[in-house]
């Protein structure tokens, strides 16, 4: 037996889709990592090939003792709530717990894949590159963001660091395994749950001069492109450092609607309403990640197309209710 492999956050919904990507890929021994006590993310895990379970709130102490034995520290658990607004529960689960676990593998030479978030670029007032020497500017708009800041600017104060180590910015991911997470699912999985229940689909209208209602736009990217850029990683270990995972391509709200329909064979019939005042301020309009890193990085696989994503997750996994 080899050494092992953890991977926190393996009951969510990113967690749970790289698990699966990581044993289909030939790393196995994974020691999955999660509050499993929440029984509606259950989906995520029963079939999934683990070695164990272990609840986070030992995770720390039990690498205290056994990381001799650890290969490989995938961590991507967080607290992802961007409604909620009490800072200790974020300074808990996104800034200390990570910090610890940070500590560990530099002590113990061990490689650390981690999760940012694409939060962190607050309104794009410094654009959406992942160059190091901007990293410090950015002004993320509510707590989550600032967690996910905070840390990526920690991690490249420190002197002592993994073998290798990669911060990954996710921006707007979709997929598979996300049913639990209610508010915080993504736009297609609640585009399809109003298709299904009204036939039509609401959008936030533009208040803003320069978009039209439904342009405002987003990187999104699907769910199994961000498994197979972790296990890229993993796998090759380029420079270490911090990395936008997104497509590079902005897409509109309006054509990710139109193609929520399309994948249901269903007619398009959108309209607009006002977007919630107490959000409204902080509304992003745009976001495109720079890809230019990773993809010299040598990561030179095509991402799949929104329509694309949207299809096979509506086809094979919304319509059927099958988990990844």
């Amino acid at each position: 037996m080899g050494k092992i492999n953890i991977l926190t956050g393996a009951a969510g919904f990113i967690g749970s889709v790289l698990g699966k990507e990581l044993t289909t890929q030939g790393l196995d021994n994974i020691l999955a990592v999660d509050d499993f006590s929440k029984t509606e993310k259950a989906g995520n895990w029963e079939s999934a090939k683990y070695i164990d379970l272990h609840d986070r709130d030992h995770l720390i102490q039990w690498l205290g003792k056994n990381a001799a034995d650890v290969g490989f520290v995938f961590h991507i658990g967080a607290r992802t709530d961007t409604a909620e607004f009490d800072k200790n529960v974020f300074d808990k689960l996104n800034v200390n717990y990570s910090k610890d676990l940070w500590r560990i593998c530099a002590q113990n030479q061990i490689p650390f894949i981690y999760a940012s978030s694409a939060a962190t670029y607050g309104g794009g007032e410094f654009g959406y590159s992942d160059d190091h020497a901007l990293i410090p500017k950015f002004k993320p708009l509510n707590p989550y963001g600032e967690s996910k800041q905070e840390f990526d600017c920690w991690v490249l104060e420190q002197k002592e660091q993994p073998p290798f180590w990669a911060g990954l910015k996710f921006f707007n991911v979709f997929g598979p395994n996300e049913y639990h997470k209610e508010r915080m699912a993504s736009v297609v999985f609640h585009a399809f749950n109003q298709i299904s229940r009204t036939g039509a689909m609401k959008l936030f209208r533009s208040h803003r001069s320069d978009f039209a209602d439904g342009m405002q736009m987003r990187d999104f990217i699907y769910v199994k492109d961000i498994a197979s850029i972790v296990s890229f990683l993993a796998e090759h270990r380029p420079q270490s450092g911090i990395y936008n995972a997104g497509t590079g391509k902005a897409r509109a709200f309006l054509h990710l609607a139109e193609a929520v329909f399309a994948a249901m064979d269903k007619k398009a019939d959108i309209s607009f309403i006002d977007t919630p005042e107490d959000i409204r301020d902080k509304y992003q309009y745009f976001t495109e990640a720079d890809m230019s890193k990773l993809r010299n990085a040598g990561y030179t696989k095509e991402f799949f197309t929104l329509e694309a994503g949207i299809e096979d997750y509506v086809r094979n996994y919304l319509i059927t209710g099958r988990t990844l």
